[in-house]
């Protein structure tokens, strides 16, 4: 069971540079994608040469921001949109697939913004998000996958020293709302399966970051405790261009 998550920046732009390819290419058996920045004919419009998948997608009233979808080649039991908190859901920021064993949260955490002007909203956000997994861990457990918009620990970004409370990402009470998820029993399976790796997931468009690979690791897949062992593998696709992000996997049991 190969689920992947990746932040799209724009769906439309990204099938236009290969994003078709690419999935046939990872196999997902469950797509998680952020940041499509479409509604969801548009997403089912810019796919519709991709077959054998059940889709699913959350929308932002404002158009062209925001939103996900997850691609399921299994049919999930139940969909659920958004976080069930009226002043959060109008992002089309989460997305919740049941399946027999767990379910599987599609996130796409939102930015505090140039200068932290939305880091009350975000602050807000995590504590609103925590009490959701919460309530769906109750049920059964979760895998949440997404763009957490913080990176955790100084391994996780390039330049930890002149991003520290400076910049939206790498602010303490970011990290600190971050440090809360994974206390619900939550994991970040791949830092467990590679304590000591240094691999970036997001890379600023600006000053070719990329080829120069000043990035941070923003992008995760938190796995319920109950689950974690059961992780076959876990990875940062670094080699999947055509977003300013790159898609992370695990692999589950069948």
């Amino acid at each position: 069971m190969r689920i992947i998550s990746f932040n799209v920046n724009g769906i439309r732009a990204t099938v236009k540079k290969g994003l078709l390819s690419d999935i046939e290419a990872m196999q997902p058996d469950v797509l998680c994608l952020q940041e499509t920045k479409a509604t969801g004919e548009q997403v089912r419009e810019a796919v519709a040469d991709l077959k054998g998948y059940h889709i699913y997608t959350n929308e932002a009233e404002k158009k062209g921001y925001s939103g996900t979808a997850i691609f399921s080649r299994k049919e999930p039991r139940s969909v659920q949109y958004g976080i069930q908190v009226k002043a959060h859901d109008n992002e089309g920021r989460v997305i919740t697939a049941e399946y027999d064993a767990y379910y599987v949260v599609c996130v796409y955490v939102p930015n505090s913004g140039a200068k932290q002007v939305r880091l009350d909203r975000r602050l807000r956000w995590d504590k609103s998000f925590r009490r959701y997994l919460t309530d769906l861990m109750k049920v059964k457990p979760v895998i949440v996958g997404g763009d957490f918009n913080v990176a955790f620990q100084e391994i996780d970004i390039a330049r930890p020293k002149s991003n520290y409370n400076k910049s939206s990402g790498y602010l303490q009470v970011e990290i600190d709302g971050f440090e809360k998820h994974l206390s619900k029993n939550l994991v970040d399976v791949w830092r467990q399966q590679h304590p000591e790796e240094i691999k970036y997931s997001y890379w600023n468009q600006m000053f070719n970051s990329r080829s120069r690979n000043v990035g941070w690791r923003i992008d995760y897949f938190l796995v319920d405790q109950r689950l974690a062992d059961q992780v076959v593998s876990s990875d940062i696709l670094n080699d999947v261009m055509g977003s300013d992000h790159c898609p992370i996997e695990i692999v589950m049991p069948s």
